[in-house]
């Protein structure tokens, strides 16, 4: 848990990992966002976050980058993992689903999906 100066707990541990305190939101979270290089403001404002909170999610990772680098991989792995597991298991489900003929109702709102795109292309010539 990482006091600020008035007092307040602004990080701690969850059953999640590391989260901002009164927030869902974990630091893997924000680091998600950081490695994908999107701006602060729009992190913050993504997350809901304040100024204070925001402030304090990047000092502690600054000041426990290590620890938090390494703590961000294992739950990337545990990710992966997950996903292949559920992918795995849904394998024949999803190639049902892709070998089921489209319904009737779809196959005429692709018909006439169709008609308007090349009613519009026609007009864009």
């Amino acid at each position: 848990m990482t006091p600020q100066p008035n007092g307040k707990v602004t990080i701690v541990r969850t059953e999640r990992g590391l989260t901002i305190a009164g927030t869902r939101i974990t630091l893997y979270d924000v680091i998600d966002h950081l490695k994908a290089q999107y701006p602060p403001k729009f992190i913050r404002d993504v997350f809901n976050l304040t100024d204070e909170q925001f402030r304090a999610a990047l000092s502690y990772i600054e000041a426990h980058q290590t620890d938090v680098e390494a703590e961000y991989q294992e739950v990337l792995k545990s990710a992966e993992e997950t996903r292949q597991y559920w992918e795995e298991r849904n394998r024949e489900r999803f190639a049902r689903i892709a070998a089921t003929p489209p319904s009737s109702e779809y196959e005429a709102v692709r018909l006439k999906l169709q008609e308007r795109r090349a009613q519009r292309e026609a007009t864009k010539q």
